[in-house]
């Protein structure tokens, strides 16, 4: 793994990795001893996490590999599953306003697990997404949604936003 740099978060080193994507131009910042990234689609800069840097990551690969426009993504809302309150991590709606792709990011050091599988089917309940998208940015794994047999299959690929 490349050490790409290094951030000082309570008096820990957290060190952000080169990941499974292609290589993307981001906007950095540092005050107070913590370093952000600017979010495109949130228009601001976010404290730089590792959990962060994946999700940053998928953002641009949804945007510049899969050709999906910025205005059809949303990253972090809340949302109610069983009366609790969850956070998603990204979102791309369908023209029409449908929950179309939902990505659940975990940081580098997390291994994908039946947990992490877990997790998105639970948010899906809600969301009713058409593809699941889990990654830990070493590890990508994909599945289409086939809800008359309430099961997933797991696929290759997104598919790109012009093929839809």
């Amino acid at each position: 793994m490349l050490l790409l740099h290094s951030l000082k978060k309570n008096h820990q080193i957290c060190e952000v990795i080169k990941l499974n994507f292609p290589e993307y131009k981001f906007k950095f910042n540092s005050s107070e001893n913590n370093r952000y990234i600017f979010d495109v689609i949130r228009k601001k800069y976010v404290i730089l996490q590792p959990e962060e840097w994946v999700r940053q990551h998928c953002i641009m690969y949804l945007i510049h590999e899969k050709n999906y426009p910025k205005s059809l993504i949303n990253i972090e809302k809340k949302i109610t599953i069983n009366g609790l309150s969850k956070r998603y991590d990204i979102v791309v709606f369908d023209t029409n306003g449908k929950v179309n792709i939902l990505v659940e990011c975990k940081a580098p050091t997390i291994n994908i697990s039946q947990n992490t599988f877990d997790q998105i089917a639970r948010y899906n309940l809600a969301l009713k997404a058409n593809y699941l998208k889990i990654t830990n940015g070493i590890n990508h794994y994909f599945c289409t949604m086939n809800y008359a047999c309430k099961t997933y299959n797991f696929i290759k690929e997104l598919p790109d936003y012009k093929s839809q």
